[in-house]
């Protein structure tokens, strides 16, 4: 085996832990579907800390070594966020004809909300691949700052899709799905190179879509019905226990 060949097969390796961390963190939240609050909770804070603390340094790193003006990528930020927001509220508006009262739940924001969490795992799984490019030193700490957070992805496509009003059974079918996706992505960086400056306005853009997930949707979710100080303790573990992730991973 030549050493190409030995990195794309430790490439895959990693993208395969990525597909169980998922798949773990799906089963979880159907196990425990009677306490999603807590669950959706931890998850904004787990996501609000990945992108405070992951991301955003990333970028402005990237964006003072590239010479970019950091106004580029936060507009790709910007972008996304208004771009799932716009996507969302038509869905919503969509089915406007429906009763007005009471609390409304609809499978096809769930299952909207769903695909692009499986477009973020396969988006993952090509971070790995790409990190791998680098050097594989720099490929395994993307898979394990990915691995780190794909539990938290499972676990947000299913609670998503529950919340939604959609079936477990459908709900497992997404799971797959988005645990797939990153050994895809990662597959998918066999066949092309990607330049810095195209990868730093992909960041932005990750940013963005992460932060409409966290703070305009599964945050408000964790306390539309149930909404108390437990919550509000998950969404800080969440915070921590990713802000010590990120550091450790640092260091």
């Amino acid at each position: 085996m030549n050493v190409a060949s030995g990195y794309n097969a430790r490439m895959i390796l990693w993208s395969l832990v990525a597909f169980a961390s998922t798949l773990l963190g799906g089963f979880f939240a159907l196990h425990f579907k009677d306490r999603l609050h807590l669950i959706l909770g931890f998850a904004a804070g787990v996501i609000l800390s990945l992108i405070a603390f992951d991301i955003l340094p990333e970028i402005f790193n990237l964006a003072e070594k590239n010479g970019v003006a950091p106004a580029v990528p936060m507009a790709a930020l910007v972008g996304a966020f208004l771009l799932f927001h716009i996507l969302e509220r038509g869905l919503l508006i969509h089915h406007s004809h429906e009763e007005e009262y009471g609390p409304h739940k609809h499978p096809v924001v769930g299952q909207a909300s769903a695909l692009a969490l499986i477009g973020h795992s396969f988006l993952d799984g090509v971070g790995i691949g790409l990190g791998f490019q680098v050097s594989p030193e720099i490929g395994i700490v993307v898979a394990i700052a990915v691995i780190a957070h794909d539990f938290t992805d499972g676990l947000n496509t299913v609670s998503l899709l529950l919340t939604h009003k959609n079936s477990p059974a459908r709900s497992i079918g997404f799971l797959l799905a988005d645990a797939v996706a990153p050994v895809l992505g990662a597959i998918s960086t066999l066949f092309f190179t990607l330049g810095e400056n195209h990868l730093l306005i992909y960041l932005g853009f990750f940013a963005g879509f992460l932060l409409h997930i966290s703070a305009a949707d599964i945050l408000p979710e964790a306390h539309s019905q149930h909404s108390s100080w437990k919550t509000i303790l998950a969404t800080i573990t969440g915070v921590l226990l990713m802000c010590a992730v990120s550091f450790a991973l640092a260091h």
